[in-house]
């Protein structure tokens, strides 16, 4: 007999892509009988609340409730708390899921008697625009997502430190508690921080697949990399530690530049050593960018540096900002 599955859509504003996400949910080749969809609104002042609605009037199996502290940790926790199912999974509202998505996360779940299951996500423009295309291909390799392999992609099931969206044994949130309110960001990573350090396991595997629909605007990803930069290193402040080294790779780099460049004026060594800092990057950058660009055509190889210069230095500031936050 199949589990209760109880999905928790935490949103805020989210017009245009709620529907595909409740329609790919609806289309699932789970039995609707053993699901619940608790949609979690965040006061949103768009029309998303109103489409959500529509929603509950036509498929008894999807509920909404509110959220007046608005951020998504504490929609996941009032999830939580109005969850009947055995198993609990994290969706995205501005992502759609294949349609084995669910059967298959409960699959691995129960043959690799893991806590935590989750797959790839497959990078797409909200816009169909070059600079939106640029930003998705920027997210999906790894000069711009590291070794991400969520992003990235990879052949076999592996073992991990976090997924994104995450399937898990409702028992996991007996043990080790709740999504942490203090932070509006990076939450899931801390969440799967304590549930390693408590003895579970978080298997990411390569055909539970995901679509995600990434901001297309040059000023969006520059606003989103820099929030998610100072996310990284903020949460030091309530005693918490999220990050792995290879997440401290921009921060490094910018202030290297930044030392570099202003100790340069004064020692002649420092002054060789920043061209060779950022002389190296640019050479890679644009490396990588013309790779792309000889694969997905030549026009994007004008834009395909800025995304990527965008992507780092925008999150290594970030991080820099965090550290000085605290």
């Amino acid at each position: 007999m199949e589990k209760f599955v109880s999905i928790i859509i935490p949103y805020r504003n989210e017009e245009k892509f709620i529907a595909r996400c409740l329609d790919s949910i609806i289309a699932q080749d789970f039995a609707k009988d053993n699901l619940e969809i608790l949609v979690v609104d965040g006061m949103s002042e768009d029309k998303t609340k109103e489409i959500v609605e529509e929603y509950t009037h036509r498929y008894l199996f999807i509920k909404l409730l509110s959220n007046p502290k608005k951020i998504a940790p504490a929609a996941q926790n009032i999830g939580l708390k109005n969850a009947k199912g055995e198993i609990i999974m994290i969706m995205d509202a501005h992502s759609t899921y294949q349609r084995d998505y669910i059967s298959k996360c409960l699959k691995y779940l129960k043959e690799y008697n893991a806590d935590n299951v989750g797959g790839v996500t497959m990078t797409l423009p909200r816009e169909n625009t070059l600079i939106g295309k640029a930003i998705a291909q920027v997210l999906s390799h790894p000069f711009g997502a590291g070794n991400a392999y969520f992003r990235i992609g990879l052949e076999k099931p592996i073992w991990t430190d976090s997924v994104p969206f995450g399937c898990y044994k409702r028992e996991v949130f007996e043990k080790i508690g709740n999504f942490n309110e203090k932070l509006a960001s990076s939450y899931d990573r801390d969440f799967n921080l304590r549930l390693k350090k408590a003895g579970g396991k978080i298997l990411l595997a390569p055909d539970i697949i995901s679509y995600y629909y990434a901001r297309s605007s040059f000023r969006d990803f520059l606003k989103h990399d820099f929030s998610n930069g100072i996310w990284i290193t903020y949460p030091l402040k309530f005693g918490i530690k999220i990050f792995s080294w290879r997440h401290l790779i921009p921060m490094v780099f910018i202030g290297s530049l930044i030392i570099s460049l202003i100790l340069g004026f004064f020692f002649f060594w420092l002054k060789i050593l920043f061209i060779l800092i950022f002389g190296g990057y640019l050479l890679l950058n644009l490396l990588f960018s013309l790779k792309i660009s000889l694969k997905e055509g030549l026009k994007y190889l004008p834009i395909l540096p800025i995304v990527f210069a965008t992507r780092h230095f925008a999150y290594g500031f970030g991080s820099i900002w965090g550290l000085i936050k605290l």
